[in-house]
């Protein structure tokens, strides 16, 4: 499966930033190991003392920033999990702000979110290796927008894509 077999109606709009990061001839599988290695190699260039860094007054530290891909990535395997098992009801969206805040991701050490990081995409992979072609064009209600499993998976992709050119830009 690869991105450009998508269509619009399988994700929210808002999403699209996401999907726009992604090579459209590249297959899920293979993105889901590449991104994760993409970002294990951000990582690795990273100094534990500047976990801490924002590069503004109000931005995210990088701690927050790692948590925050791990936050999520949580959060759209369950979503995905859901809607392949015919789940109907709208999942609800979340304020990622409100996750940063409450997850003191400041007291974590580079190590630590470098290892759940890399489980957590372990996971995902292990999931969507165990998804029929049915399953993953299932669809559900995600933020009140129809989302098809297969999209969630790119969105994931796409979302953690966004962050590590976030990190080289403004915080390496």
């Amino acid at each position: 499966m690869e991105v450009h077999e998508l269509s619009s109606s399988e994700y929210p709009e808002f999403y699209q930033t996401y999907i726009s990061n992604i090579p459209k001839e590249a297959s899920l599988g293979m993105l889901f190991r590449s991104n994760i290695e993409d970002l294990k190699e951000i990582t690795s260039t990273i100094s534990p003392d500047k976990l801490s860094f924002r590069y503004a007054q109000e931005k995210w530290s990088i701690a927050e920033v790692l948590q925050h891909l791990i936050d999520v990535e949580r959060i759209f395997q369950y979503r995905a999990l859901c809607i392949s098992r015919g789940e109907q009801t709208s999942l609800p969206g979340f304020d990622h702000d409100d996750y940063v805040v409450q997850s003191e991701a400041g007291n974590r050490s580079l190590d630590s979110l470098q290892e759940e990081a890399e489980t957590v995409r372990s996971s995902g992979i292990v999931l969507y290796n165990g998804l029929s072609e049915a399953m993953l064009q299932r669809k559900g209600i995600l933020n009140g927008g129809p989302a098809s499993v297969r999209a969630i998976g790119f969105i994931i992709v796409g979302h953690t894509q966004h962050h590590i050119k976030i990190l080289q830009k403004k915080y390496l």
